[in-house]
């Protein structure tokens, strides 16, 4: 078994700590303001708003998966739908009117977007699950190949 390095390491740990965030930093915020306000508001829009974070993760996992050769897939279809689900759920708010709100949030319409939300969330949470599995790996090869 091949050994592996400092680099595949620091590329998951770092590629973790992005892809959570989008997922962590509105339930803290949701934490925070409900202990100071006692008012629950969680702005579930948040993780579409750091997409960036999370696509800089989700990129940075899928080189440390494809240089250990493990987890390809998982994280690499996560990446791939949490994309097309973004851009697929913004571009049906502009052409329903939702976006620029002719139409009224509610109906097929709304539910349409919210389902592409929802599914590109879960996306993220699956590259998150495909980071600590492969975090796994490294722990794995790593206790195999010492003597």
């Amino acid at each position: 078994m091949q050994k592996i390095g400092t680099f595949t390491k620091l590329l998951t740990y770092a590629g973790l700590l992005l892809v959570w965030f989008p997922i962590f930093a509105p339930l803290l915020l949701t934490l925070m303001f409900f202990v100071e306000e006692q008012v629950f508001q969680l702005d579930y829009l948040m993780p579409a708003e750091l997409f960036l974070f999370a696509l800089g993760g989700s990129l940075l996992l899928l080189w440390a998966a494809i240089r250990m050769r493990s987890r390809i897939k998982i994280i690499g279809w996560g990446l791939g739908v949490a994309v097309v689900m973004l851009v697929g759920g913004q571009a049906l708010a502009v052409a329903t009117g939702l976006a620029s709100g002719e139409t009224a949030p509610d109906g097929w319409e709304w539910a349409l977007v919210m389902a592409s939300l929802a599914i590109y969330t879960l996306a993220i949470i699956a590259n998150g699950v495909g980071g600590i599995q492969l975090l796994g790996d490294q722990i794995k090869r790593e206790k195999i190949s010492q003597p």
